[in-house]
């Protein structure tokens, strides 16, 4: 199934339908009176979080959406059914944007969680509403009001507890493999991840999902590149973990340039907890080792986890510290190694 973000859609509510004018005809009475029903409700365009989705795939191949329109009124007061619902399911951690793509419309990050994208117009009264002392025969009737007609962008935001940072071939994809359950495409070219992935990790009988996201290069919060289409999807994680090739012509370079775009395309991001690591250690010298940690501390202000995703040196380390970072009602208990969970207890 191929992974899709961004979608525009059309939606349209259902009309109302018209009232009625109609009169009582019946034998032996002579004045029946109005009798003409009301038109009935216009459907309602309502979107909805599910369980089960993590694409918009769906909405590629169908872009518009259209609720019935209610049923006109009849004689006898006889009220029109009411036009049917329209939902659009989504994944969770959907935002649903104006055709401004700029305002937030609604944040369905909660499964279950629905939102009324478009209220179906009401239907019209038929004659018999109009009917008073002064005015027993009215031959007026209302039409329904029309259904409201929109443009709107459904954009993913995946919902994760932990995102990863880096260049191109920082090692975030052969990190992930190395400690959950996800299997991205790995290769030695940059821009091997050409679409987010999700994993879920366990460390110290606690689970947490962790998203790999496109590799970050220079000038990208202008459009450069791939990975700023994607940084979205990190928005929500409660802490970043900042990958940092230690075989790098300059990696003191390569961490000020992730840092610099991602202040750049949000501030919110760019105030996220962060941890940094790098990678790739297996493939230096012990003194080329402590050269590059000291100076990536310096430049960082902060401590530098040393790992390998290859040989899984310091992965329980940077792996606690993520956890560590991460609120104890987004972690999940850890299943035992058998599969199953604990047996319930009162």
């Amino acid at each position: 199934m191929k992974f899709l973000d961004l979608a525009k859609v059309y939606i349209r509510s259902g009309a109302g339908g018209a009232g009625a004018v109609s009169f009582r005809r019946e034998k032996y009475i002579e004045y029946g009176g109005p009798d003409g029903g009301d038109g009935g409700r216009g459907g309602n365009v309502i979107a909805e979080a599910v369980e089960g989705l993590n694409t918009l795939i769906d909405f590629r191949y169908q872009q518009h959406f259209f609720a019935k329109n209610g049923v006109p009124g009849m004689g006898k007061q006889r009220t029109g059914a009411d036009g049917g619902d329209i939902v659009l399911r989504v994944p969770v951690g959907t935002e649903i944007l104006d055709e401004d793509q700029e305002t937030v419309i609604a944040d369905l990050t909660d499964i279950g969680q629905r939102v009324v994208l478009a209220r179906g117009g009401n239907g019209g009264f038929g004659n018999l509403h109009f009917k008073s002392s002064v005015n027993q025969a009215p031959r007026r009737a209302n039409p329904g009001q029309e259904g409201i007609e929109r443009t709107i962008w459904l954009r993913l935001k995946l919902i994760a507890d932990a995102g990863l940072l880096g260049l191109p071939n920082a090692g975030k994809s052969t990190f992930l493999a190395a400690t959950s359950n996800a299997r991205p495409k790995i290769a030695d070219y940059p821009f091997t991840t050409l679409h987010p992935n999700l994993g879920v990790v366990g460390v110290d009988n606690a689970e947490f999902v962790m998203a790999d996201i496109p590799g970050l290069i220079e000038g990208a919060h202008e459009g450069r590149g791939i990975g700023d289409r994607f940084l979205g999807h990190v928005e929500r994680c409660a802490v970043l973990l900042h990958l940092v090739d230690a075989t790098a012509e300059d990696p003191v370079a390569d961490y000020r340039t992730i840092i610099h775009e991602i202040g750049a395309y949000a501030e919110t991001l760019a105030d996220k907890p962060r941890i940094t690591a790098l990678n790739k250690i297996d493939a230096l010298s012990e003194d080329d080792r402590a050269e590059v940690q000291a100076a990536l501390e310096a430049a960082a202000g902060g401590p530098v986890h040393m790992i390998s995703a290859v040989s899984h040196e310091g992965l329980t380390e940077v792996l606690r510290a993520l956890r560590g970072q991460i609120d104890d009602n987004r972690l999940r208990a850890r299943k035992p190694a058998g599969g199953e969970a604990d047996p319930w207890q009162p």
